[in-house]
């Protein structure tokens, strides 16, 4: 891997991986065009190195969102009670992708990490947002995200569960679940990044300890740090862009992004491109 394609690689991993448009579709389009992984030799490798750059774009939550974490761990030590059952919400929701995400994890990669799965995941999210979006006000009433209870945690974590298939959008499911319990939108998009936080960080420290050699075996240091370092800046800036516009406009852009992009999947592999 050359380190302009690593460096390509890292901006989309962190342009998509908090907005509702599914990094992991992206990120196998990309490597598809890019020519990385398209063999079964460097195909496991392709796949942990784009697992191993989400470091970044947590990295870049952390950052943005310091003050949030700073009390969920004043919570943790009995000193935040907000920041206290924030975390305690953030675990509920964390635990159903871990017991599933175990169980299915090899049938994933196996038949679903797929252009043909991820366009059909991208379409039928589009139609999905294009719909909600109206319905969905920047001021609409609700939960603040410290209000957020164990029973309503639950649910988004089993709502995000359906983002183990590839092209769905893991900050699709949980935004559009917690709001379906009944926060404001503010809270939806933040319950979700932080959620990220635990849910990639897990997956990131599992296939690092997991893949971690092959990756530096394929690709040496240079090029995932590369990476990893256009993931969490493209990340930060993501992250900054969604919520301003969100105060003031809707979901519906990111439908017609997953509709537009899927069309041209769709194209591309007409054209034997990918």
């Amino acid at each position: 891997m050359s380190t302009w394609k690593a460096m390509v690689l890292g901006a989309v991993e962190g342009v998509t991986e908090y907005l509702p448009i599914s990094s992991t579709g992206h990120l196998v389009v990309t490597q598809r065009i890019l020519g990385i992984g398209d063999t079964s030799a460097t195909k496991d490798a392709a796949d942990s190195y784009a697992i191993a750059i989400q470091f970044g774009a947590i990295l870049a939550v952390l950052v943005l969102y310091r003050k949030r974490i700073e009390s969920i761990i004043r919570g943790l030590f009995g000193r935040d009670t907000d920041g206290r059952n924030l975390l305690f919400s953030l675990v509920i929701a964390f635990i159903p992708a871990v017991i599933i995400g175990v169980v299915i994890e090899k049938p994933i990669k196996s038949h679903l990490l797929n252009v043909g799965p991820i366009v059909g995941a991208w379409i039928v999210g589009g139609l999905l947002l294009i719909y909600l979006a109206p319905k969905i006000k920047a001021d609409r009433p609700g939960m603040l995200i410290t209000q957020i209870r164990p029973k309503q945690a639950l649910i988004i974590g089993c709502a995000q569960v359906l983002a183990m298939w590839p092209g769905t959008s893991r900050s699709l499911v949980t935004i559009l679940a917690a709001l379906a319990v009944g926060t404001t939108l503010a809270a939806a998009v933040e319950f979700s990044f932080l959620l990220g936080l635990m849910t990639l960080g897990a997956a990131t420290l599992y296939e690092t300890a997991k893949n971690g050699s092959t990756v530096i075996d394929a690709y040496g240091w240079f090029n995932p740090l590369v990476g990893l370092l256009f993931a969490f800046v493209f990340a930060a800036l993501a992250v900054k862009w969604m919520v301003a516009w969100l105060q003031t406009r809707s979901l519906a852009v990111f439908g017609w992004e997953r509709l537009v992009v899927a069309a041209a999947s769709i194209g591309l592999l007409i054209a034997g491109t990918i």
